[in-house]
């Protein structure tokens, strides 16, 4: 490698170099502007307005942005755990308020104690897991705000199955002692003719009376002994004017000889509710009603049924 170098009077001078000299040179030229950086990094440089006001107002504006947005979802915050607690006490009021009903039909029902348990929480169980280690070590977490929640709409379900099972039952108990045949089919009056064999007040002879008769004033009171439908409602050959009533479970009853029908067909009838009104209609010497008592279509003496309390 060779290096001319020129003088002011034009007068020229040449430098050899060898394979180190190179290498040493070109490590120089190399460094060259790595120095020249590195110098100008450390030099002074004059201060500039970098972060001028207009940057600070921007920064000052998205912080209170931000203020806001957290203000907002704080209030927010604040007033769904208000409407949180509003639900919870309303929640635990209706619980309570169920409990309460629960209780009172229970006891009106006079239901087995222990059948139905509105007072207490639903009793829970269970053996203890092996598998899971020192699960029995932990420590007692207190339930979250909305597993309490959870928990108490599971009550209020519970409750609510335990009063839907219940009134179920008091709905069917109180049918059968609607449709439970017991009592007399008038308001006032007294038996006049008893079930079986009797004289036969137009012929004078046996025959054989399949209901029992009950005297009174004409224009009195007949009453319905049990819930049903009236399945006859008109006149019919030797009753008079009869009502027919079909009370399920296989029972009928009839009512004969009245002046007049309070009922017509297809109504449903409850216990006790007026019928007709006595008279004397079809075959009959005076003002009574005929009473008659079916059971599987089959006539069957009326006065077990008449003795009957009710339950």
């Amino acid at each position: 490698m060779k290096i001319i170098l020129v003088n002011e009077r034009g007068g020229t001078r040449n430098l050899s170099f060898g394979g180190l000299s190179k290498a040493l040179l070109g490590l120089c030229l190399l460094g060259l502007p790595v120095g020249a950086f590195l110098i100008g990094a450390n030099l002074p440089v004059a201060e500039t307005d970098v972060f001028d006001s207009r940057t600070a107002k921007a920064w000052n504006k998205a912080l209170r942005k931000q203020q806001e947005q957290i203000d907002e979802a704080d209030r927010e915050a604040r007033e769904q755990l208000t409407a949180l607690t509003v639900k919870l006490a309303e929640m635990q009021a209706r619980l309570t308020r169920l409990d309460a009903l629960g209780e009172r039909l229970t006891t009106a029902a006079k239901l087995d104690e222990g059948e139905f348990q509105f007072g207490s929480a639903p009793a829970l169980g269970g053996p203890e897991d092996p598998g899971i280690a020192g699960a029995s070590e932990l420590p007692y977490q207190p339930p979250e705000f909305l597993e309490v929640i959870g928990e108490l709409s599971e009550q209020i379900d519970d409750r609510q199955m335990q009063l839907n099972t219940l009134e179920s039952l008091l709905a069917r108990r109180q049918l059968q002692d609607e449709q439970f045949i017991a009592g007399r089919p008038i308001s006032r009056g007294w038996m006049s003719s008893r079930y079986g064999y009797r004289t036969d007040p137009f012929t004078g002879r046996r025959t054989w009376h399949k209901g029992v008769d009950f005297a009174g004033k004409k224009g009195s009171d007949v009453v319905s002994v049990a819930a049903g439908v009236v399945t006859w409602a008109e006149d019919r050959y030797g009753y008079g004017q009869l009502v027919e009533i079909n009370h399920g479970n296989g029972y009928s009853t009839r009512y004969g000889h009245n002046s007049e029908i309070k009922v017509k067909l297809g109504d449903v009838v409850k216990k006790g509710q007026v019928i007709a009104l006595m008279g004397s209609s079809g075959r009959s010497t005076g003002p009574h009603v005929h009473f008659e008592v079916y059971k599987n279509n089959r006539p069957v003496d009326p006065a077990s049924y008449i003795r009957r309390t009710g339950r």
